[in-house]
């Protein structure tokens, strides 16, 4: 196993066979040396620093009806909520005060954001904040409608691909397309923004072989970032009753990713932190490096309930902000309020 991790640390690429030897074979010992060569690369191209996005949850509103998720359109337990364009400033002047220079908008696909609404939100916080990054994260559009946000001076979109597994993908989401989903990653990275993908791991039915499906994917997309979480189920969805993912596979999947793709912007997610007290340290140490403390309405976060016993639903944001610091420290990193854009990128 060494072997194939030390190819995959000089070459960032294995084949699909040799993935998914690498995924069936490793020791506790070759888990540890795998993690070992990710942070190795980590720290060669971004060092210790960790960057922080600023998350503002700002409806939970959503047409779709994917089985896993807490704000799916048929949950009839949900309390809903949209935030309003003064809502949503107010969270970004409370992030700038705090020195974060990336703000996250993320949301359901909620039909009441019509593209004028998301152009007026993008334009208001460039105009006021013209120093920072605005990441979109508002699911399936057109190309028109992703090109309408772009030019209005959004600069990164986060739409997670799930599973690169089509059979797994369809049982996932009724009433979508696989297909689709591939065009709209495809299509934002032809119009220039900073792309993130991700899956999630621990999913009812998934394998190995999807896991690798998932690997090769990224490679093939080459997103500037990855986002990959734990499977956490939610009492109001199908899934209810199924076994959540674990720290362990989530960590080796981020590890993986890091060495695929070395440039990649990696955050060591808040389901991360969710299922294990230390979880966001542990993939903090396996190559991620960025987090995103939550700058939504205290009153909100609870309601923006995509799985059970999410972590930071109560804290203000300058504690939300402080706790994390102080992790990230305590973990041998640094917290760097710059942009952090990835190295490859810059916009057209």
């Amino acid at each position: 196993m060494k072997e194939l991790i030390d190819k995959l640390y000089k070459q960032n690429n294995l084949n699909r066979e040799e993935l998914l030897k690498l995924l069936e074979g490793m020791s506790k010992e070759d888990v540890d040396y795998l993690i070992s060569k990710a942070h190795e690369t980590r720290m060669k191209h971004y060092g210790n620093k960790v960057y922080p996005r600023g998350l503002i949850e700002f409806t939970n509103y959503c047409k779709n009806n994917c089985v896993y998720c807490g704000i799916r359109g048929l949950n009839k337990n949900a309390d809903r909520y949209r935030l309003s364009l003064e809502e949503i400033l107010s969270a970004c002047e409370e992030g700038n005060r705090l020195g974060y220079k990336t703000f996250v908008l993320q949301g359901g696909e909620d039909t009441f954001f019509t593209d004028d609404k998301i152009v007026e939100i993008i334009k208001e916080i460039k105009n006021r904040f013209p120093d920072t990054a605005v990441t979109l994260s508002i699911g399936e559009k057109s190309y028109e409608s992703y090109k309408r946000y772009y030019d209005a001076g959004a600069d990164r979109y986060l739409l997670r691909h799930e599973t690169a597994t089509k059979e797994l993908y369809e049982k996932l989401h009724p009433g979508m397309s696989f297909e689709n989903r591939r065009r709209c990653l495809r299509d934002l990275k032809d119009i220039g923004y900073q792309v993130g993908a991700g899956f999630m791991v621990g999913l009812p039915g998934q394998s190995n072989e999807d896991y690798v499906n998932d690997l090769l994917f990224l490679k093939e997309l080459e997103p500037e970032m990855v986002g990959i979480g734990p499977f956490i189920p939610q009492k109001d969805t199908p899934l209810a009753n199924e076994s959540r993912g674990t720290v362990e596979t989530t960590v080796i999947m981020l590890a993986i990713v890091r060495l695929l793709l070395p440039e990649v912007l990696l955050p060591a997610t808040t389901a991360l932190g969710t299922i294990d007290p230390l979880g966001r340290e542990k993939g903090l140490k396996a190559g991620a490096n960025v987090v995103m403390p939550n700058l939504s309405p205290t009153e909100v976060r609870k309601k923006y309930a995509l799985y059970d016993g999410k972590i930071c639903t109560g804290d203000e944001a300058a504690e939300c902000r402080m706790c994390i610091e102080g992790r990230i420290k305590r973990a041998g990193f640094v917290l760097e309020m710059s942009r952090g854009d990835n190295k490859l990128w810059r916009r057209r």
